[in-house]
């Protein structure tokens, strides 16, 4: 039982910085304050059904569940050809090559307001946060409306056909997920550190040059290589997707036990960056708001102005320094956990976090839920007036320009008990891919228990710092 008292006494130690005195704090999102008890009990609370959850699986989980085997089985053959077939690709490449199109055109042409143009509300709100739960219920439906996809499966196409062509370059195996983990890491620079970024300009000339990017990388190595492994958003949104019980295999759509698409999950090199990019940039965008940034964040400013920087810029060298510190502390959390296992697993540090890597991907859909849960359901309604007049000139084109957002669809309450639940659940999922995955390598469910005491304490620390940094929001 000594193993297990360590594992209590870690998950103490994660969350007990919670119970003291909190700093007046607020966050940039939700900013709501009728929070029905404590943040430090939900803390507590959370910690306290992770370690339960915890010893179930050591006691009840005695084999692998979701690797051996997914239980994958074909829909209906009519029900799956109505949803996979050539026409419904067709459509969704188009609608996604529309909208990209629709993002640079009112981003351009439109005026450059953030709440009366198209792009920034599609951008960061519909796009980034909208197709997170979208690709957690239905699959990789990224895949399909993907427009860097379409376009590049269309133009090589056409080059083939015309010219013979074929992609000079085999992707090389050791470039792997860095140029999706670069992608992401610009994006997240561009939406939390550049002063302009919200800018609907911005935005539009971001997306023309990631295009040209991504359609010269395809052409060098080939369409699906580098949507598979270097396009950012499909890297992205794919991870996501492994959590489904949707999947397409051969054309044909089927279900699969929940969180078995991880099985299959190359740990290409990368990966692990590509984990802490996506986790650490959300952790980031709810510290900015809080102590002790807002404490140091002045200082810090004034500091670069006086070495010669400008204060725009000054900001946001300071804002980039603080996303690469919190991306720091993520890989830190992270490569404690690793550490730990590998003082039954011998393998490299690199093997060892590659093998476990997948358990973040939950971690991270949390985060995304939890903290920009109120975004989506606010600002998510302001894309039908938007539609309607995408460049802030007046028009009407589907008859909903004159709709509003309805702040009472969802209460204060609701939202508080969404993200908490969802940050609980989701650790409690990535705790059992963990543990799914160390029966798997170590053959033993006592060594699989063993191996996951500190990993135990990963999730603990993510959890209780997922929720103390929502409990900002409501200072």
């Amino acid at each position: 039982m000594r193993p297990v008292r360590i594992a209590l006494a870690s998950s103490g130690v994660a969350g007990a910085f919670l119970v003291a005195p909190e700093p007046a704090l607020a966050h940039g999102l939700s900013g709501r304050a009728d929070l029905p008890i404590p943040p430090w009990l939900f803390a507590w609370a959370a910690a306290v059904v992770l370690v339960v959850s915890f010893v179930g699986l050591a006691v009840l989980w005695r084999s692998p569940k979701l690797e051996e085997q997914d239980g994958f089985r074909l829909l209906p053959r009519g029900l799956s050809r109505a949803i996979v077939n050539p026409v419904t690709e067709l459509l969704a490449a188009a609608l996604g090559v529309a909208l990209l199109a629709s993002t640079i055109w009112s981003g351009l042409a439109g005026v450059q307001s953030v709440r009366d143009n198209f792009a920034p509300t599609f951008v960061y709100v519909v796009f980034w946060v909208g197709l997170v739960p979208l690709s957690i219920v239905f699959g990789d439906v990224f895949r399909a409306l993907n427009p860097w996809r379409a376009l590049g499966r269309g133009v090589g196409s056409l080059a083939r056909r015309a010219t013979g062509w074929t992609p000079p370059f085999a992707y090389p195996s050791w470039l792997g997920r860095w140029p999706a983990a670069a992608g992401l890491f610009a994006f997240a620079w561009l939406e939390l550190a550049y002063s302009g970024g919200d800018d609907p300009s911005v935005l539009a000339v971001a997306a023309l040059v990631y295009t040209g990017i991504t359609l010269a990388a395809m052409a060098c190595f080939g369409t699906e290589d580098w949507i598979s492994r270097g396009e950012a958003f499909s890297v992205y949104f794919n991870l996501f997707s492994r959590i489904s019980p949707l999947a397409v295999r051969d054309g044909r759509l089927g279900v699969r036990r929940p969180l078995s698409g991880f099985s299959t999950l190359e740990p290409l090199p990368g990966t692990v960056a590509v984990l802490v990019v996506m986790i650490g940039n959300v952790m980031f965008d709810g510290a900015s708001e809080g102590s002790p940034w807002v404490d140091v964040a002045p200082d810090l400013q004034q500091a670069l102005v006086d070495l010669g920087l400008g204060v725009s810029s000054a900001l946001e060298v300071a804002l980039t320094l603080g996303l690469l510190l919190t991306l720091g502390i993520v890989t830190g959390i992270y490569a404690v956990g690793v550490a730990g296992v590998r003082a039954l697993d011998r393998r490299s540090t690199v093997s060892v976090a590659r093998s476990f890597v997948h358990t973040l991907v939950p971690i991270a859909a949390v985060y995304v839920l939890a903290h920009y849960f109120s975004l989506l359901v606010y600002d998510g309604q302001a894309i039908a007036s938007l539609s309607s007049d995408p460049l802030g000139k007046g028009w009407n084109l589907f008859g909903t320009a004159g709709s509003t957002i309805d702040y009472a669809i969802v209460g204060a309450t609701t939202i508080w008990y969404v993200q908490v639940g969802v940050l609980v659940v989701g650790h409690m999922c990535g705790l059992a891919l963990c543990h799914d995955r160390a029966l798997r390598l170590y053959g033993d469910a006592r060594a699989a228990a063993t191996s996951q005491y500190w990993m135990l304490a990963v999730m603990v620390a993510f959890t209780t710092t997922g929720l103390f940094l929502l409990s900002q929001a409501n200072q």
